[in-house]
């Protein structure tokens, strides 16, 4: 058990955004708890992180489409760690087909991973955070959700404008119990996954035609912009979602 704060990252053991924020946390102070689908790597990242900062850290395989494994994972921490009072939702799947070609399996996956599944860890991390005296609570969302284009996919689209929606909700609910809830939506953070996801046309000449940074983003601009958030700096902001896109899509 630890006296710091108890932070849970979902899907943070990879090298994207998810893993920088775990490692951000980790230096800001946090007790982080690596939540990930991929049980092997969550249980390196944490011993990675305990051995760089002298204390042990958590590891849990989480599959956030799964409501009962998402409840078992939030009281396991709470009992474990003394607690939890940071969330943060960074689990996201995407596939991009045309609305009138699309698999419905696509649909029903994107929806559950991004949607569904921030919605069941706020559902069984909020009362452990009630109970904890307050906290906060960041959601992953995307500049998709705010955005008219093709790039995305209807799915990832709608169901990262429904976390939007969700933070908003929540942190109304939530205000009183101490609790404030905040998104980031990010443009292009480069990963090799994405490679994955989009076709290489995507990438080409996003610097010079799209980019007002002169580059496109790394997974530290968004924990950095976390961490922020989690901290005492931003206690009078609540049901805000933050774009972090090189001025691609500014919002306001």
């Amino acid at each position: 058990m630890s006296d710091s704060k108890v932070a849970v990252v979902t899907a943070a053991a990879g090298a994207g955004i998810g893993s920088a924020i775990a490692r951000r946390l980790a230096s800001d102070g946090f007790d982080v708890v690596i939540t990930d689908a991929h049980e092997r790597r969550a249980g390196e990242l944490a011993q990675e992180l305990s051995d760089e900062h002298g204390r042990g850290f958590m590891a849990a395989a989480l599959d956030v489409t799964d409501p009962e494994m998402v409840s078992a994972v939030m009281d396991r921490v709470a009992s474990e760690r003394g607690g939890l009072h940071v969330l943060v939702n960074n689990a996201g799947w995407s596939k991009i087909e045309p609305v009138a070609e699309m698999e419905l399996e696509t649909w029903r996956r994107c929806l559950d991973v991004d949607l569904n599944g921030t919605f069941y860890c706020m559902r069984y991390a909020l009362p452990h955070m009630i109970n904890s005296g307050g906290g906060s609570v960041v959601n992953i969302s995307s500049i998709a959700g705010w955005e008219m284009t093709t790039e995305h996919g209807a799915a990832y689209s709608a169901a990262k404008a429904g976390v939007m929606a969700l933070t908003r909700v929540a942190a109304a609910e939530n205000g009183r119990h101490g609790i404030r809830v905040n998104a980031v939506a990010p443009g292009l953070i480069y990963n090799d996954f994405l490679k994955k996801i989009y076709p290489e046309e995507f990438f080409t000449g996003y610097v010079e035609q799209r980019s007002y940074v002169g580059r496109v983003g790394a997974p530290e601009d968004v924990s950095s912009l976390v961490s922020f958030l989690v901290g005492p700096e931003s206690g009078y902001i609540t049901g805000e979602t933050y774009g972090v896109s090189g001025g691609v899509h500014p919002h306001a």
